[in-house]
């Protein structure tokens, strides 16, 4: 993920990316009923809990009574602890850069971004002078033309629904630039539905008393961020210009797609020329439009979300030019929030970090200052870990896991009876061709031309944020590079690239508890290797299988083939369907059955990896170790409005439920002796097998 301005920000994404990515809300389920949530209170591995009733509190009670989420987080795991660890070693050495008078090039930058952000004196005595222009240029426009070229030039790279799955911007649009669906010798500007600044539509119109509340909360904001700006002299008219902004965003919500429909490729594969903008989205200057996003000599872009391009663009003539200049405004102060004065930021996490989130601390500055400085220039921060964390042997021997559950990846689908001898074969190719980078990138970004200017921290928000969006754009006249990188090595995260039918696996996720040079292959396998298996079985998935090994957008399964796939898979969505976290609020099986695919597939091969590589001879023992291995990598706690939020946006069931997939494979039944009448127990015919 990369944007600058996103509401919603921690100091590291907690995640695994597939075709999308694995991030942490919250419980395990029955046969046929939701299951219980977990008893914290039970020692792990005791005989209160069995591990056929609940494997993710019997592998993780000891830690879940032990554990209290932190203050200043919604939500807390192994992921995040693992993150923090990491955080803290990177600001160590960013820190220590600041006493090397000599230092220069990335590194000074590096330094000087951080120190700038951390200066709260300097931030606070600017005021909001810095914001001032910014208001006064909104201000300035005088007409629909004004305003269209300002949308124009509000539009950033800061979506990314393949590889990140992330879907939000406040700008109107949201821009991305990959590979072509169909054409893998070129890039392309994606175009995604945006302009909203609360996480999803769903939010301004479920009818429920949470999101009415949340509803409320939210126009408050507003309010209070255009009198903190200056923007309104009096709370009256604060209030009175919030509504016509939140209103305006219930009519853009209103276009939008949800987001099960966001995450289906098909759906999204729309190529429009410039020209048909103007015949199928009237309502604003088009031409204009693309000049000021810097977009105006491109001939062809895909249209994400056609509903949002089509009626966002109505919104444009329909709605009053001063309710327009107003949304402008608020965003811009939205976004600039973490780089003005105190009582700016502070509103800005009572609404997005308390009241949307159930956080009840904001992150010290410091993390906040590294999280700021970890988007303005990712893989600088990036060289400056690997350099000191990332040990030579931890590459190689982390190869040679990959390898290995490629090749047991690969024996599966030799082994499938269903899947025809073509599709077969180009799923052989596609695993032959794969791509696969761990620790780093082969090759750096450059920072050269992004300036970065000692205590001015507004300032370098800026540049770091056009110079991301130039970089981008720049990309559309080159030709892909599949070996290119989309995530720094100090994230603990990895990911799936369909488009490029590449891994990567950052150097950060590669060490305890995912990865342990000193521990046992079992628990190696069962933890890292589930996620080296989940990210390879993306390529496969509902949403990976529509790509080929060139990364084209393209039906290579036999008819026969997708049905038994679809069928299977249907298995896997009403499974999940059946864990309900709340009485009002249930998993949604079919939002998250790429993940749960990718976990089922993921944790088989690497299963039969570790079984190759010990030789077979790894016993009930070692089966128990592996198995332990992966629900101790699922470890989490949330508070209840981010498991919320998780639900309704992310495409990642609670990682509770995604313990529990053991349940479908037969080995777990016999290394914990789970019987009938447990409530994680399915007959043999029930456990979902699609790999």
């Amino acid at each position: 993920m990369k944007t600058s301005w996103t509401p919603v920000k921690t100091a590291i994404v907690f995640a695994l990316c597939g075709a999308a990515v694995i991030s942490m809300p919250g419980q395990a389920a029955g046969q046929a009923q939701p299951a219980a949530a977990p008893k914290a209170e039970a020692p792990q591995g005791s005989a209160a809990i069995r591990p056929g009733d609940d494997f993710f509190a019997y592998a993780n009670g000891d830690w879940l009574s032990k554990t209290e989420i932190p203050a200043d987080r919604s939500s807390w795991g192994a992921m995040g602890a693992l993150a923090e660890e990491t955080n803290q070693r990177i600001v160590k050495m960013i820190e220590g850069l600041a006493d090397d008078k000599k230092l220069g090039g990335e590194p000074r930058k590096v330094s000087d971004y951080y120190r700038s952000y951390m200066n709260e004196p300097a931030i606070e005595g600017k005021g909001i002078a810095p914001l001032k222009p910014m208001l006064a240029k909104i201000e300035a426009i005088k007409d629909k033309a004004g305003l269209t070229r300002a949308l124009g030039e509000s539009i950033r790279a800061d979506v990314d629904p393949l590889n990140n799955t992330h879907f939000f911007t406040e700008n109107l649009f949201g821009l991305w630039v990959a590979q072509g669906l169909h054409d893998t010798t070129r890039h392309m500007p994606y175009l995604l539905q945006g302009g909203l600044g609360m996480p999803d539509r769903a939010y301004y119109l479920d009818n429920n008393p949470k999101m009415a509340e949340l509803r409320t909360k939210y126009q408050q904001h507003i309010a209070a961020m255009l009198k903190l700006a200056d923007y309104s002299k009096t709370a009256s008219d604060a209030e009175a210009r919030a509504a016509k902004v939140f209103a305006l965003e219930v009519d853009i919500a209103n276009t939008h797609a949800t987001r099960a429909d966001s995450a289906d490729v098909l759906k999204a594969d729309n190529t429009w020329t410039a020209k048909d903008f103007t015949a199928k989205a009237p309502g604003m200057d088009w031409n204009a439009f693309f000049k000021a996003a810097r977009l105006g000599d491109q001939q062809k872009f895909i249209v994400w979300h056609p509903s949002a391009v089509v009626g966002e663009a109505a919104l444009v003539q329909k709605v009053d030019l001063q309710t327009w200049k107003d949304y402008l405004a608020f965003h811009r102060i939205n976004q600039m929030a973490s780089v003005l004065p105190k009582a700016v930021s502070d509103q800005r996490f009572e609404f997005y970090g308390k009241a949307l989130s159930g956080t009840p601390q904001q992150s010290l500055r410091w993390k906040r200052a590294l999280a700021a400085t970890n988007e303005a220039m990712d893989e600088a921060v990036g060289k400056i870990y690997v350099s000191k964390y990332f040990p030579a042997e931890n590459k190689a021997r982390l190869q040679q896991m990959v390898g290995n559950i490629v090749d047991a990846f690969g024996k599966r689908v030799d082994k499938l009876d269903w899947m025809a001898p073509a599709t077969r074969a180009q799923a052989k190719e596609k695993l032959k061709t794969l791509y696969v980078g761990v620790g780093y990138p082969d090759k750096w970004k450059s920072y050269e031309g992004l300036k970065v200017v000692l205590d001015d921290a507004f300032g370098n928000a800026v540049r770091a944020d056009e110079f991301h969006t130039a970089q981008e754009i720049a990309k559309l006249h080159r030709k892909p590079d599949r070996t290119e990188w989309s995530m720094p090595p100090q994230l603990v995260n990895a990911v799936n690239l369909p488009l490029q039918n590449a891994l990567n696996f950052p150097a950060a996720i590669l060490q305890p508890p995912f990865f342990d040079p000193k521990a046992s292959d079992a628990t190696n396998y069962g933890a890292i290797g589930a996620v080296i298996g989940h990210e390879i079985s993306h390529s496969f998935d509902d949403q990976g299988a529509q790509f080929d090994a060139q990364g084209r957008l393209r039906d290579w399964w036999t008819k026969q083939d997708m049905e038994h796939f679809k069928a299977a898979s249907g298995k896997l969505v009403e499974q999940y369907n059946t864990y309900k976290p709340f009485p009002d609020l249930s998993v949604n099986g079919q939002l998250t059955l790429s993940e749960n695919l990718a976990d089922l597939a993921g944790l088989a091969a690497s299963y039969d990896a570790y079984k190759l590589a010990s030789g077979n001879k790894a016993g009930e023992e070692g089966d128990r170790q592996f198995f332990l291995g992966f629900a101790h990598s699922w470890r989490n706690k949330a508070r209840e409005a981010a498991e919320r939020r998780g639900i309704l946006t992310d495409g990642h069931a609670p990682p509770q439920y995604r313990a529990a997939t053991v349940r479908n494979l037969d080995a777990w039944y016999k290394a914990f002796d789970v019987q009938p009448g447990q409530k994680l127990y399915l007959a043999p015919d029930e456990r979902v097998r699609v790999w």
